[in-house]
């Protein structure tokens, strides 16, 4: 097998170790949190040396930078958006299958709280980079649901935008404390945030 040929069935030969890497900070973080899960903890995940983390992330709050961008493709884009997406066709029913893909979500496994709430709590600082890039994260989640809710007909879209972020976030909580209906309980909630703006569903 010629190096082209290995490269093409292993990505991580291209790039050094650097998916790799972002693999295991991935999956990590996502379980743990930003602040108590280490770079050695990463390093051992991974499977990599030290200095190929180094090499790829300069320091610790470059990987986490690079780990909250992804968890923003993956989750936010990539599975809540499209998911929601392809369940229903009329807008503010969307709005609505939004806690449905919460509450199957909330009954796996895998369900491992908001990372970006986490992570929110976890910096405190302003002015830290990771807490900056956690509120733009959580902002880019409202923008999604004002383009929900201005397909919808909904005149104040930022106010309503922060009003679903907040039964979206209280859920997870709810969620965390162990109330395995708490998307269904938000569900109601949004039925009512919605009729309370003329719309019907």
């Amino acid at each position: 097998m010629t190096t082209k040929q290995r490269q093409a069935r292993n990505p991580v030969l291209v790039d050094g170790g650097r998916e790799r890497t972002m693999r295991a900070a991935y999956e990590l973080f996502s379980r743990g949190g930003t602040r108590t899960i280490g770079v050695d903890a990463v390093v051992a995940r991974a499977a990599v040396a030290k200095m190929t983390l180094y090499r790829h992330f300069p320091s610790k709050e470059d990987l986490v930078l690079a780990f909250l961008e992804r968890r923003e493709q993956l989750w936010t884009r990539q599975w809540l958006g499209e998911e929601v997406v392809r369940r229903e066709t009329d807008p503010a029913r969307r709005l609505l299958a939004i806690f449905d893909v919460f509450h199957e979500w909330f009954q796996t496994p895998e369900f491992e709280g908001c990372t970006f709430i986490q992570v929110l709590l976890e910096h405190t600082d302003v002015t830290n980079p990771v807490r900056l890039a956690t509120v733009a994260n959580l902002e880019n989640i409202r923008g999604f649901l004002r383009e929900l809710g201005a397909a919808a007909g909904i005149a104040d879209t930022d106010a309503f935008a922060r009003q679903w972020h907040i039964l979206m976030k209280g859920s997870i909580i709810s969620a965390l404390e162990g109330d395995t209906q708490a998307a269904t309980r938000a569900k109601e909630m949004g039925v009512l945030v919605l009729q309370h703006r003329g719309i019907s569903v």
